[in-house]
């Protein structure tokens, strides 16, 4: 991918008229009778097909429609998020910087707001487990290192859905290299970006994998958590907080003095986060996160 490469819709869809890049409908919320799994069904599998032919007219569209069928209906979201990425894999070019370059062309354009996203956005889930899965070898890559390419993806994919989940293996296999990214992007201008600082190095993010050395030892992660305390949206704070109610499930002593030394001088919107981050051990009578809820109150 050129250095200077910033995807955003795909130039085909600007200057071809009814040639646009769009996201299947989906409803706000699940509906009763319905699955999470049902987002990636039939009408998103075409509407991957149209966005992914708009920016590689070389994509059979048939083809991939076909295997993306095969064995698709028993499985939840995120194994059809997964059985979408191998299947993309088998229809886009081969070496991987390419693939994931084309993907990123037939994008959307970035989210505008940080609330009410409804689940549309799940759409981009094969995208983030696309680069999740072939994104850290070099063997899917001409044996070039794929990092500055994957995570320069997951950037982008995080500004439309989330790179929350993609990420983890990433700090897993390279903590030093993706934490340093992580702390750099703390600056961003988009919120999404900010958010998935600290969301994707939570050491217990539900759904996804754990990190064990981040749930061993949350030291590394916490000079992201400390640029981001005032953030100021909300959006990224609770983040913030949830990440360190995580921390506080295995080093609640950690946990407890990092809010204790974040109430000095604190604003309101800081101690929302401080209360927000010790509720689970306030709730089981821990004595130290109740003070603290109190201190914060």
């Amino acid at each position: 991918m050129p250095k200077n490469f910033v995807p955003s819709k795909s130039t085909i869809a600007e200057s071809t008229p009814g040639c646009v890049a769009y996201l299947p409908p989906a409803p706000r919320s699940i509906r009763k009778g319905s699955t999470l799994g049902d987002l990636l069904d039939v009408t998103a599998i075409e509407c991957l097909a149209h966005n992914i032919t708009l920016v590689y007219p070389k994509f059979d569209g048939e083809s991939f429609r076909r295997a993306a069928l095969v064995g698709l209906k028993p499985l939840a979201i995120l194994q059809r998020g997964q059985h979408l990425a191998r299947a993309l894999r088998d229809h886009l070019p081969n070496r991987y910087e390419d693939a994931v370059k084309t993907l990123l062309l037939s994008l959307t354009p970035p989210m505008t707001q940080t609330a009410d996203l409804g689940l549309a956005v799940f759409f981009y889930l094969p995208h983030v487990s696309f680069v999740a899965t072939y994104g850290l070898n070099p063997d899917h890559n001409d044996g070039r290192d794929p990092f500055e390419v994957s995570l320069r993806a997951q950037y982008e994919l995080t500004r439309r859905f989330s790179a929350e989940f993609s990420m983890r293996p990433f700090l897993i296999k390279w903590p030093e290299r993706t934490l340093a990214k992580l702390h750099e992007w703390t600056r961003d201008p988009d919120p999404h970006v900010r958010r998935l600082c600290s969301e994707s190095a939570r050491p217990r993010l539900p759904w996804a994998m754990r990190i064990p050395s981040f749930v061993k030892d949350p030291t590394p992660v916490l000079p992201i958590l400390e640029a981001l305390k005032s953030d100021p949206d909300l959006y990224v704070r609770r983040s913030v907080a949830n990440h360190i109610g995580d921390i506080a499930k295995d080093h609640p002593r950690i946990a407890f003095e990092i809010c204790e030394r974040w109430l000095v001088g604190a604003s309101s919107e800081r101690k929302w986060m401080i209360r927000h981050a010790v509720r689970h051990p306030a709730k089981k009578g821990v004595a130290a996160a109740i003070r603290l809820r109190n201190l914060a109150a």
